[in-house]
């Protein structure tokens, strides 16, 4: 029997999201008690928890979520192990990261995961991309690049260079994951965006099987 595995944050009232942005908040508008249904109001920002980034964000005339191409979210994808990564993820530390020719969705699995379990707030020293790493991906041939923290991007990088090199040739990038449980190697993913109308980002359920 197939086990799916849920790599996606529990979005909540509280959970950290990156620095600047709105917090999750979430009120009831109706109840069974006093209307016999329940219903709920959710504030959020479109780059909270586990997320894609679409192009608009941050390419002038980049198309929203809406516009792209759900074949990206469904298919094989392989989890690289990253965790000896410190700082940034480079061309040199992917190329040792076994991920084979050909594949064309690749999550980064990294020392974030741990950040997740249990919960803490939001950290700047995370691991992420470099630029040189995202053009090794782009070499490779990749429609998908996924972490598991909130951001690809350094934090303060100047100028978003890592998402400039992806987003700018068309690859949405799943942010927000948890990888924690996650062995690394080759799966079937899923993790369709909410199909919100020229977003700039939108929350996702990301699930692995084999």
């Amino acid at each position: 029997m197939t086990r799916a595995i849920d790599i996606s944050l529990p979005v909540h009232a509280g959970m950290p999201v990156y620095r600047g942005n709105p917090p999750v908040r979430a009120r009831r508008t109706m109840t069974l008690a006093r209307e016999g249904v329940t219903l709920s109001e959710y504030c959020l920002g479109s780059h909270t928890g586990t997320h894609v980034d679409a192009p608009i964000h941050f390419i002038e005339g980049g198309v929203g979520i809406d516009r792209l191409d759900l074949a990206c979210f469904q298919g094989p994808a392989w989890v690289a192990d990253l965790r000896r990564v410190r700082q940034g993820i480079d061309r040199a530390a992917l190329s040792k990261a076994g991920i084979p020719r050909g594949t064309r969705r690749v999550l980064l699995r990294t020392a974030n995961s741990r950040l997740w379990h249990p919960v803490r707030p939001f950290r700047t020293d995370f691991v992420y991309l470099e630029p040189d790493g995202a053009e090794w991906l782009v070499e490779l041939g990749v429609r998908l690049v996924g972490i598991d923290y909130l951001s690809i991007e350094g934090f303060g990088m100047k100028g978003a260079p890592t998402h400039h090199a992806l987003l700018g040739r068309g690859i949405p990038i799943l942010e927000g994951l948890d990888l924690a449980r996650v062995r690394p190697g080759r799966y079937q993913m899923s993790a369709a965006p909410v199909r919100w109308r020229d977003a700039d980002g939108a929350p996702a359920r990301a699930v692995l099987w084999q």
